[in-house]
């Protein structure tokens, strides 16, 4: 998620962007880290504001790029959910594809903006604080700043992911409804049912899915000795996307089964859902869904990452303007 972005200081010398590659010319001397998975992390100690606007900047630009995934993608995820809930001979329903659309939004807005505040500050403040050879470790410190957005942002995600799922089932009219009901017969924590399986699913998600983008990226702009295109970045996400999604989809089925079984408990947890599953559906049970899911993810990652580095460099471009009028 690293743009290749240069800016002009305010004594007219040029300064690499933080968290991009920038093939130009670095005339002053400031203290810089390239890392393994393409970023530049420059230590800008002159300028107090810049965790600031760093923050603000991920906020938009990941809130912004989860909301126009789900809003496009949607039905995906609702047929992906019906088939990894569906029982062998069990027909796959195609209406209400749309079924809890506007409370999803609702929740993935802040929760986007939260994993993307957390992810692109956390990144940049380790690769700081290590000293300048330390570049060997850098794809360590993306999983760790990946895993450590996706845990912040399940507090939100989770009790969205819940509501989400079991309206894409059929179990509730709307997401007020599903709230109420889900908390009057299973309690409070009833809205994160799942969750334990939600990081098991999400922490190693978010952790590849991030490292494997900039890893890319490193390795096209380096090939190619100049800056990615929207086009590029766009494609690199699907690619990251689809690849994380394929080998994260066991766990997928097992977090959606544990949160759609409401208080009948069906399974007691995590192992206990593998053991079932194995036993009366076979292996096979745990990769249902794999298509869409693929699909899904690949096609989102590719409007994700997409938006997300076109906001980002947009946010970065109106923050350098203001910087140079004052």
């Amino acid at each position: 998620m690293d743009r290749g972005i240069a800016s002009s200081s305010r004594d007219g010398s040029q300064t690499a962007s933080p968290d991009g590659l920038a093939f130009k010319n670095i005339k002053n001397p400031i203290k810089k880290q390239i890392n393994s998975c393409g970023t530049i992390c420059v230590k800008q100690d002159d300028d107090p504001c810049h965790f600031l606007r760093l923050l603000y900047e991920s906020l938009i630009a990941g809130g912004l790029a989860g909301l126009v995934v789900e809003a496009a993608l949607y039905p995906i995820d609702t047929i992906k959910t019906r088939v990894q809930v569906a029982r062998d001979g069990g027909k796959i329903i195609w209406k209400g594809l749309y079924s809890g659309l506007g409370g999803n939004l609702a929740g993935v807005l802040p929760a986007s903006a939260l994993f993307l505040g957390v992810y692109e500050p956390t990144k940049q403040k380790l690769f700081m604080v290590l000293p300048e050879n330390f570049s060997a470790v850098a794809h360590l410190l993306n999983q760790a700043a990946g895993a450590l957005g996706g845990a912040v942002s399940s507090i939100v995600r989770v009790p969205t992911e819940v509501v989400k799922q079991r309206m894409q089932t059929g179990q509730f009219a709307s997401a007020p409804d599903a709230v109420r009901l889900i908390i009057a017969k299973e309690g409070f924590g009833g809205m994160y049912a799942g969750f334990g399986s939600f990081l098991l699913r999400d922490l190693p998600f978010d952790a590849l899915q991030f490292c494997v983008y900039e890893q890319l990226r490193i390795g096209y702009k380096l090939a190619a000795r100049r800056d990615l295109n929207d086009p590029e970045n766009a494609m690199l996400g699907a690619v990251a996307g689809a690849v994380t999604g394929i080998l994260t989809t066991p766990l997928d089925v097992i977090k959606t089964r544990l949160m759609v079984q409401g208080a009948g408990n069906q399974y007691k947890g995590v192992s206990d859902c593998v053991k079932t599953i194995l036993r009366e559906e076979g292996s096979s049970a745990l990769w249902k869904g794999m298509g869409p899911r693929v699909l899904w993810i690949g096609i989102g990652g590719s409007i994700f990452f997409g938006v997300l580095e076109k906001t980002k460099q947009i946010l970065s471009d109106q923050s350098s303007q203001k910087i140079h009028k004052a």
